[in-house]
């Protein structure tokens, strides 16, 4: 992995904190900041108005990942040189990040050790975004991580965890990881102090390239003493400082193909004494113990070989033989599928011509059987027609026989509705004339009520004035009261006369009422049963119209106003008046 390719990985990181809503894209503002902190870290002129002019065409939103590669690429990636301090641009991308996704509840480490994890995972993860880890780098870092701690790899285990990444599809992102590490789920019976000094061994190793460190002792050039140093093994140099914090370096001991690295025999009070060979100087060196000597030995040797032909440090170039083998495998498994695909493709010809053969030897067994199940059909359908023709036949007759016997009985119905219709319209016909004599008797007792109700007026009158003729009468003198009193008797006798004419006026206006409400009842009666029959009537569809009563004769007009009476009644009632006007005129 290039020193690009590195820096993007980093930089992906912190373009994806700065995406709050998960869209693909920042604000031109969150951007100038980001490429600005990049300049100053990276340790290259930043120039503010070529952002400007890069998104000038964009000024209306964001800026998605697509958009800023290409500044990126031009601007900043294109001018970079390894003159920075990796380490801060790696603090810098981890501050905008985790920030945002780091969930600190529950782990069991530093902030200093995720941000390891996440340099690791940095440099182990694969080229593709969104960055993840496979299986196999994951089980590296963890080997690796165990071995750091001082414990023992169980291999069940982590087949057990395999199983459950399958539904992540076997990869982990960078805080799933982070975790992983952070929940103590590889390192049960660790405690936290352990935890950390194996994270921070795995990335002087992995990261800062220390391939071995450790206490020894150091002979000087000048004054040829003995002095203790700590070394710090790196792919082309060995480096020496006071103590294990790496405060204060003192030294660098360069190595390149022409070097090699030698054992003493022990001398001076020295043991386990060991040499490093460069070009302009040698550097006699003293380990603890024998085997310590020799794992130095075997580290610088190993170092030493690996310039001289070219190649890189050791797990950068077991890193790169994971992705060669992952991608071999990746391509050994494609082309299986291919094959198996073209295997199946093939067998699949084969069936579909299996099958088309096989069809072709069921069409010609069912051609057969269809051409004998045809001849036999012919003679069947033959056979049937002629007993079809004859039930045909016998069902026609029978069906006029039906159509005969239904129009009979469809006639017999219309001629017995006939019938019916008939006798409504007689019946409505006497409802009807029972209606008009109804009204003839009200109109008559109506007017015979109404002349009762004037003579009943008139002697009322009548006997008024009898009454104030009396009192005149009583008013004359004594002379006359002889004479008065023979009139007042005579007058008595009429006024009792009088009044016996008024109760036979008053019996017969009863008469008159009882007699009207007869005719009332009648005409109710006689509307009542006019209704039913219209009713029954408009049921039958209109097949008779209603007839209406014709227009009545001219009425006789008497001096008691419009009447139906007859010539006898009203020669009767004349001659009774006149009878009953004669004996009063006298008395008068």
């Amino acid at each position: 992995m290039g020193l690009r390719d590195e820096l993007l990985k980093a930089i992906w990181h912190a373009f994806t904190a700065l995406d709050v809503d998960k869209s693909g894209k920042v604000s031109k503002s969150q951007l100038k900041v980001l490429s600005h902190n990049l300049c100053t870290v990276m340790k290259i002129p930043h120039d503010p108005v070529a952002l400007e002019e890069h998104f000038r065409d964009d000024d209306e939103g964001p800026v998605s990942n697509q958009g800023y590669m290409p500044y990126l690429n031009r601007f900043i990636l294109d001018k970079v040189q390894d003159n920075f301090d990796r380490m801060d641009f790696n603090k810098m991308c981890w501050t905008l990040c985790a920030r945002k996704n780091l969930n600190r509840n529950h782990l069991l480490i530093s902030d200093d050790d995720a941000f390891k994890i996440w340099c690791i995972f940095n440099f182990l993860s694969e080229e593709k975004y969104p960055l993840v880890m496979v299986t196999e780098e994951i089980e590296y870092f963890l080997r690796k991580l165990t071995e750091a701690m001082g414990g023992s790899w169980i291999e069940e285990k982590f087949e057990e965890y395999k199983m459950q990444l399958i539904t992540r599809q076997q990869c982990l992102s960078v805080w799933e990881m982070i975790e992983l590490v952070g929940m103590g789920h590889f390192s049960k019976g660790m405690d936290r102090q352990t935890l950390s000094m194996g994270i921070t061994e795995v990335f002087q190793e992995l990261i800062l390239d220390m391939l071995k460190q450790g206490y020894m002792m150091k002979k000087g050039h000048k004054r040829k003493n003995w002095t203790e140093r700590w070394f710090l093994l790196k792919p082309n140099r060995i480096s020496y400082y006071v103590s294990e914090d790496l405060t204060e370096k003192k030294g660098d001991i360069l190595l390149d193909g022409n070097c090699c690295v030698e054992s003493l025999p022990d001398k001076e009070g020295k043991k386990c004494l060991f040499y490093v060979k460069c070009s302009d100087k040698s550097f006699e060196i003293s380990a603890s113990d024998k085997k310590k000597k020799q794992e130095w030995i075997q580290a610088i040797q190993t170092c030493i070989t690996l310039l001289r032909v070219g190649r890189p440090a050791p797990h950068h170039e077991s890193r790169q033989k994971r992705r060669e083998m992952r991608e071999k495998q990746q391509v050994e498994q494609e082309e299986l599928e291919l094959r198996m695909r073209e295997l199946q493709t093939a067998n699949e010809n084969k069936q579909r011509e299996l099958e088309a053969l096989r069809k072709k030897l069921e069409e010609a067994a069912a051609n057969a059987a269809e051409e004998e199940r045809r001849r036999l059909q012919t003679q069947n359908e033959l056979q049937d027609l002629y007993s079809v023709e004859m039930e045909k036949e016998k069902m026609v007759r029978q069906q006029m026989e039906e159509q005969v016997a239904q129009k009979s009985s469809e006639l017999e119905q219309y001629l017995q509705r006939v019938r019916e219709l008939e006798t409504m319209y007689n019946s409505l016909e006497e409802a009807l004339e029972e209606e008009r004599q109804a009204r003839q008797d009200e109109e008559t007792v109506r007017k015979l009520q109404a002349r009762l109700l004037e003579e009943e007026v008139s002697k009322r009158a009548e006997l008024e004035q009898i009454h104030l003729y009396q009192q005149q009468t009583i008013s004359q003198t004594q002379a006359e009261k002889q004479e008065l009193e023979r009139e007042r008797l005579a007058k008595e006798s009429a006024l009792q006369a009088a009044m016996q004419q008024l109760q036979q006026l008053e019996s017969d206006r009863h008469g008159a009422l009882e007699q009207y409400e007869e005719v009332m009842k009648k005409l109710e009666d006689a509307a009542n049963n006019t209704k039913s029959w219209k009713d029954k009537l408009a049921q039958h569809e209109g097949l008779i119209r209603l007839i209406q009563p014709g227009p009545k004769v001219p009425q006789k007009i008497t001096n008691w106003g419009p009447a139906s009476f007859t010539e006898t009644e009203l020669s009767l009632r004349e001659k009774d008046w006149q009878e009953k006007k004669s004996r009063s005129a006298p008395t008068q």
